[in-house]
């Protein structure tokens, strides 16, 4: 299980050094696309499916699926780190994730999610304001 949160940078030409506790568990080969919000999403080449979670079975038709799917696989790139973990991040990656140099890579379960510093700790402070009411929406059901 992929849990807990590890600080890195981006360093000369793009490169990212993914943690070693998260590479154990994915590999040596990446799954990275945009993430919903202001961040990116890495799996292990072996569960790329679980990206399309929710828009599987969903016939091709369907434009909400479609879209889902546009977005989270044609942004998709498949990396291969090296001997020491690092691979290099594209541009278009980088930007939309607002990553500037200093990274915080989250395992959220099944995938990482890789967020700039600051995005991160944006995130962790509208995370942490919506607390009460977190326990409402359980209540109610997350759906």
């Amino acid at each position: 299980m992929l849990i807990g949160q590890f600080e890195g940078k981006l360093a000369a030409k793009q490169q990212i050094s993914f943690p070693k506790k998260f590479r154990k568990l994915v590999g040596e080969r990446l799954v990275i696309t945009k993430g919903f919000e202001k961040h990116l999403i890495a799996v292990s080449e072996r569960s790329w499916k679980t990206l399309l979670e929710g828009t599987e079975g969903i016939p091709f038709t369907n434009t909400r699926a479609r879209k889902i799917q546009r977005f989270l696989l044609g942004n998709a790139t498949i990396v291969e780190l090296d001997k020491r973990g690092r691979f290099i991040l594209p541009a278009y990656l980088k930007d939309h994730a607002n990553i500037q140099n200093e990274i915080i890579f989250a395992g959220i379960e099944r995938f990482v999610e890789i967020w700039s510093k600051d995005e991160w700790e944006k995130e962790q402070k509208s995370l942490t304001q919506a607390f009460p009411n977190v326990t409402d929406i359980l209540e109610e059901g997350i759906n």
